[in-house]
């Protein structure tokens, strides 16, 4: 099953089981690393306070096993909850991957942008949660369930009981742009990794 072009809106999220519904077909990229400081590569913690700024990510093409998502949320550390669709990506490899986020500073805008991947050896993770709001890309699926009950999925990570969420066994994503709240993975490993602060005017797209 193919979903060519997809959009990057995303529809607002409730608090009923009515509203809370992922977007249906829009798989979710993966992958950062941490900003405004480096990159780690070993154990994540699952759940942590986002900072108040979204980030950029793409790649001319994403590969994964073991795929889920379903509606969720991302808080910050003032408390703040902010809607987002949960991916889960048991494996998976990204070719060409940039990321970058922007912050405002008392000094003006300050940027940091991180590539790697691009010279043969694409960037890999395992166990990604990826906490996101918009999307765009060619989507492959293989053998997709879509409306299946959120807490029924066939990943390790599931959602609410109720929730409408897709899974597949397999996803694809060719020329992916991805706006995100939050990425956590059990491993990541960012090959050939450049990573360069800049005065915000840089970003991935």
């Amino acid at each position: 099953m193919k979903f060519p072009k997809l959009s990057n809106s995303i529809r607002k999220i409730g608090s009923s089981h009515a509203g809370r519904i992922a977007l249906v077909a829009i798989p979710t990229g993966v992958v950062s690393a941490i900003l405004m400081g480096g990159v780690a590569q070993g154990a994540v913690p699952v759940s942590f306070a986002v900072s108040g700024t979204q980030f950029q990510i793409t790649s001319s093409q994403l590969e994964g096993t073991g795929f889920s998502q379903y509606s969720g949320y991302a808080k910050d550390a003032e408390g703040g909850k902010h809607s987002v669709v949960t991916a889960n990506i048991k494996d998976a490899t990204l070719e060409n991957l940039c990321q970058s986020a922007v912050a405002d500073t008392p000094m003006g805008k300050v940027g940091v942008l991180i590539k790697a991947g691009g010279k043969g050896t694409p960037a890999s993770a395992k166990d990604l949660q990826i906490g996101m709001t918009g999307l765009r890309g060619d989507a492959e699926f293989k053998n997709i369930r879509i409306g299946v009950d959120a807490s029924d999925v066939n990943t390790a990570e599931k959602g609410t009981k109720g929730d409408f969420a897709q899974d597949a066994d397999t996803i694809s994503i060719k020329k992916l742009e991805q706006d995100s709240w939050s990425t956590t993975a059990s491993v990541f490993t960012l090959k050939d990794m450049e990573l360069k602060l800049t005065d915000g005017s840089e970003t991935c797209f």
